[in-house]
Formats: structure tokens, sequence, C-alpha cells
């Protein structure tokens, strides 16, 4: 008999909402969930996954809407859904038992676990029937249910190992610091450089075979090096990368924005699911390239992809959405996918072959008969009226929906924020300074409490407390808008909330920051996050704040406290380099500070512009004149310092900055 209604339906997640009417009587997680496993003495089957996620839903199609996989969850589990974007720290904990157990991870992760939470299965996606050798979800539960009830002594050993073996990992990821001793200088950066050369795609862009992940954080971080190296292979092959995602259906040519990944070599056939947090970073590394490069290409690419946001993942108060789905109407990529006929009849022969040859569209398709849209072939990048491609846009949206996960996420509203004020130091153009301030605005008031930063909010209603990403990420746009309108406030705002999450999350005897802070729900490992995954890790994005601070303020406080987390961050990525690209690049500042430059006026207002003329990672503080840094004839004055050199204080920046070559 189906439960028309179980307990999702009072949740706010767009992902638990779309179980609220499964026959499955699912529990959001909590203690009910628990402790109703312990009285009924049943174990617990924990499904983990995201609204935008396509094996998600591909899963709750087959099994969780079937009344039979239902009867067999309700009679001998107690079923829990977790989103993992409200919930990382429920994730990151169940994924690394899921890795234990099945030798990797991803999403939906199905976890069975005992009502004390121990894990002692798990696996990613389950067919409901057994086929080509992938077991079926209907009998992998009748075996759990019978192991559980006939041989439960097994079960709970393999339970009491699993937790033993997920401590024993957490205390060697937490005692990373005391690993190394001493700074390895360039020699952890030179490693990571030498293993992207080695995996580069030389023919395709990218890292690596298929799945292809954009990994601009990896970019960005190739970019660094290339500004501190000179080597121009580093920058082709960032580049080679830039401009096949671009040409590739990863990109939406028709909308704007990036997908998730690709599923090819190519970059062609994407897994089509937006997140918000990719096309931000993305954002970061495109106007990146065009700040180098000048290469026009790069810019258009970064500012359709920040206008596709703002027109597509963005609400009337200015905050961002975190994603839209693979998915339309029960299919993969539907929404995005065009016929070669229905192109003909929209536009008219003449512009429907000129619209189709541009794009790639033909007769047969690329992708299950259908088209995505490329640039891949060789007449690629032929010129087309806008106005074609607005007339599809149109039609494409009005043909099939596509449904937007409209959570607010403190971390990828914060990484977009950020992206949006690196538009604005690169181009000038107020508009992106004006959205990122109105999106930060929107953080303070909805998602923050004096010092305090919450996950995520949905139609008024707050998450839980913030883990680390939400005030790493954080930190690092109030940064961001330090350096776009350096006017104090950001900053001071920046130093007060970092102070309070060393509090709450550092572990002040072996070094880095824990995923969830003293105040949050106790689970039962308490891990540390420090390679960097779709999204850098929390322990990077501090790395970064805490070198950035201490540049910035020269603070003994900071200083101090930015030593201990680059120990312990070398110490964790000395094996594994590569993981770790988004501290590195923050590394590479530690070794080599840009210039710290002091603008000391009496008019604030007049350093309005300033940003616009300085290089981006450049330090910049304005002030009020002080006995120390008085005006120089009573004009601004620059006062330039970079490593331990400090330049004479000049009233005008530019010749300073040309003035320091020269030394």
């Amino acid at each position: 008999m189906s439960v028309l209604k179980n307990h999702l339906s009072d949740q706010t997640s767009p992902y638990l909402l779309q179980h609220a009417e499964n026959p499955v009587d699912w529990y959001p997680w909590g203690e009910e969930a628990f402790i109703k496993a312990k009285r009924e003495d049943k174990p617990v089957f924990l499904s983990i996954g995201y609204s935008a996620c396509h094996w998600c839903h591909v899963m709750a199609k087959e099994s969780f809407e079937n009344e039979e996989t239902a009867a067999l969850l309700n009679e001998s589990f107690v079923s829990v859904k977790v989103d993992r974007e409200e919930r990382p720290d429920v994730d990151n904990v169940y994924m690394n038992a899921c890795t234990l157990f099945s030798g990797s991870g991803g999403w939906p992760a199905s976890i069975f676990m005992t009502p004390d939470k121990k894990p002692f299965f798990a696996g990613t996606y389950f067919p409901k029937k057994t086929t080509y050798g992938m077991t079926g979800f209907d009998d992998l539960l009748r075996l759990i249910r019978d192991k559980w009830q006939y041989d439960r002594a097994a079960v709970e050993n393999t339970g009491e190992f699993a937790l033993q073996h997920l401590r024993e990992e957490e205390e060697r990821n937490g005692s990373a610091r005391e690993k190394r001793t001493e700074y390895p200088d360039y020699q952890f950066i030179k490693k990571a450089v030498l293993y992207l050369k080695k995996s580069f795609d030389k023919l395709y862009g990218g890292f690596g075979n298929a799945p292809k992940f954009p990994m601009a954080h990896n970019l960005l971080f190739l970019l660094d090096y290339y500004e501190k190296s000179g080597d121009t292979e580093i920058l082709g092959m960032v580049e080679k990368t830039l401009i096949q995602m671009y040409r590739g259906g990863l990109y939406d040519h028709i909308g704007s924005g990036f997908s998730r990944y690709s599923t090819d070599r190519y970059f062609l056939v994407p897994h089509f699911e937006k997140m918000l947090y990719d096309n931000a970073l993305l954002i970061m590394a495109y106007i990146r390239a065009y700040s180098i490069t000048n290469n026009l290409l790069y810019r258009t690419i970064a500012e359709k992809t920040a206008h596709y946001v703002l027109r597509e993942m963005t609400d009337e108060e200015g905050a961002f959405y975190s994603a839209q789905d693979a998915d339309s109407d029960g299919e993969e990529g539907k929404y995005y996918l065009l016929d070669y006929n229905e192109i003909l009849q929209l536009l008219g022969d003449e512009d429907g072959l000129r619209f189709c040859s541009a794009y790639g569209i033909t007769k047969e398709g690329n992708f299950k008969g259908k088209n995505i849209p490329n640039l891949l072939q060789k007449n690629a990048y032929r010129q087309l009226p806008e106005e074609l491609t607005a007339r599809v846009y149109e039609y494409r949206k009005a043909r099939v929906k596509l449904n937007t996960d409209d959570k607010i996420l403190t971390s990828s509203c914060s990484l977009m924020i950020a992206a949006l004020a690196t538009l604005y130091r690169v181009t000038g153009t107020d508009f992106y300074l004006e959205s990122a301030v109105r999106a930060e605005h929107f953080l303070e008031k909805h998602l923050t409490e004096e010092n305090t930063v919450y996950v995520s909010t949905r139609q008024g209603r707050r998450g839980a407390k913030g883990f680390l990403a939400d005030y790493a990420f954080y930190l690092y746009a109030l940064l961001h808008l330090h350096e776009a309108l350096p006017s104090g406030a950001y900053l001071v705002r920046a130093s007060s909330l970092c102070k309070e999450t060393i509090r709450k999350f550092h572990d002040p005897e072996h070094g880095g920051f824990y995923l969830y802070g003293e105040d949050g729900e106790a689970l039962i490992t308490r891990p540390k996050e420090t390679y960097d995954g779709a999204l850098p890790s929390g322990n990077s994005v501090m790395a970064y704040v805490l070198i950035k601070l201490s540049n910035l303020l020269q603070e003994k406080y900071f200083q101090e406290e930015t030593k201990k987390q680059v120990d312990f961050l070398c110490g964790s990525c000395a094996e594994y380099p590569t993981g770790s690209c988004f501290f590195l690049s923050a590394f590479m500042q530690y070794l080599d500070p840009p210039e710290h430059i002091v603008c000391v006026t009496k008019h604030p207002e007049d350093a309005r512009q300033l940003p616009l003329k300085l290089q981006l990672g450049m330090d910049l503080i304005v002030c009020n004149p002080t006995k120390e840094q008085p005006l120089l004839d009573d004009k601004t004055t620059f006062y330039v310092c970079k490593g331990r050199t400090c330049y004479p204080p000049s009233n005008h920046l530019e010749d300073l900055i040309d003035l320091r070559n020269e030394y």
C-alpha cells in the first residue's frame, strides 16, 4: 500500500521533496529515524544524492517509486534520505565508507548501517533487478535483510571493522602536519605540474581519460605557475583545455553556461546538470586566461557564463540558485537536445541550414538520435546572427521544462560572488560588482548571524549551521570583494569571521580544520577534508584566506595561524600534491608574496577605480594618513613593498610600479 506522504513532506530541500511522495517511508537525517531503527531492531538504509543528479533520478524511478521495492524497504529497514549539499558532513563520512566497501564513490550513495550509525555495506547506483553482473537492488535488500536476521554477529563485526578503519584513516589525515618539519619550497608545486603535464591530453585538451571534469581550480593553479615560471607549455595546456571545453557540448552554445563534466574524451557529450560552483570557478579560469593572454574569446565566454547565471540562476534578492537538472520529463539532456528537422521548421530552410552547419546538427544526430550543439567540426566559429541563437533559446525554453534547484547554498553563492568581483576587476563593468555586492548582502542578511554562518536557505527557512566550506568560501568572497572595493569594511568582516572560524573548526593539536565545527552534530568520525574534488577543499581555501589576511593585515596572529595551516597542508599533500592544487596556488603566494600596496588618502572615494589598475592578486589597503605613513605633498600617496623590499612613496601608483622593476 502506498505511503502518499512520508516524513520528507515538511522539508525545504528540492532533492528531498522530489522523494516526498515515494511509497518508501523516507525520514530525513535525524534522531527520529535512528530511534525508530533501535526500537524496531532494523538496519538503516541511507541514500545520499542531490537534485540535479541523473543517476539519482534513475534509481528513484526504478526503485524508490516502485511498490515492490518500497515494501521491502518499509518492512525490513528504516530509510533515510540526505541532500549532500545540505549535509556535506554526513556525505563525507559515509562517502568514505562507500569507498571502503566498493573501491569508489559517487551519487547516489547507498549505505546500510546499524541503528548506531556504523556502516556495514555501501555502494552507489544499483539497478532494480540483477543484470549484466550488477546486483539488483531488490536482491541486495533481501540479502541484507536475511543477514541482519540470521547472521547478526557478522554484520556487527563488519560495522565495527569499518568504523575502526574510518577512524584510523581520519587519524592519519588529521596528523598530517607532523609529517613535515620544513617547507619544500617549490618541490610539491613542480611535482604537481609534472603530473599534470604527463596526464594532459594533447589532442583534445583536459587531463586523463574520460570522464573529464573541468577542474577549473587546477587550471587556475597552472595559470599561476605560468606567471611565476614563464613555462609556455603550461599556458598551451590551459588554453587547449579552455578552448576544447568551450567548443564541445560541455558548454551550452544556446543558453551559455557549463555542464558538470564530459562523458567522453572530446568534451562533446556532457553529464547535463549545471552546477553553480562549476560555472563560478570556470568564470574565474576564463577571465584569468583573458587577463594573461588578451584573447577576447576567453572574456566573451566568461561574460556569457556570468550572464547565464544572472539570467537563469538568480533570485529576486540577488542570490544564486545551486543547480539546474540533468533530466527533463524523465529523460537525460532532453531540454538541451535538438533535432535537425525541428530547427529547419523553426528557422526556415536557409537560416536553419546555416544554424545546423555552424553547430554540427545533423539528421543522424550525435547523441541518442538527437544533437548536442557544438563547435568541434572543422567549420567551427562560423559567425551567425545572434537573433538566430536567441530564437532557438526561446523555443527551447518553451518546448521542455528544466528544473532548477532554487535553494541558496552559502558555499556556491560565495564562489559566484568572488567570480563576479574578479570579472569587475578585469573588465571594469560596474554591473558585475553591483551583482556581487547585492548577493553578499543577501548572505549577510539571511545566512549569517553575527559570526555564525549557515549552510543554505530556501523559502525563508535556513538550513543547518555552516560547515568549514561555508565559512571558508564566504571568507574567500569577502576578500575578493575587498580587492574590488577596498573601503575596509569587507576586510574587517573577514578578519573577525576568520578568527571565529579558527575557534570553531581548528585542531590545535595536529593542525588543519575539521569539516564540522564544535557546535555541529557529532558523527561517527570528525574528518578533515584536505584534497580538492569538484570544489577546492575547505582546508585549501582556509590556507588561501589566512595567507591573504596575513599579507594584507601584517598581524602576528594571522602570520602564526598561516604557518600552522601551511605546515599542515604541506604534510597532507606530500604524497599526491596534484590533489591540492588550490592550496598550491596559495602556497606560491606564501613563498613569493605579491606586491603589498598601501593607499594613504584623506578621501577613500578617490581609490574607487584603483583596483582596475592593479594586477589580479596584488594586495591593496586603503587607509588614512599616519605618522608612519604620511601623505606626500599633501596628496594621496602610495607605499609599495615586495617581499622584504619597500620602495619610496609616490603620488602616482603607475610610476611606482614601473620604478620597482628598476630595483
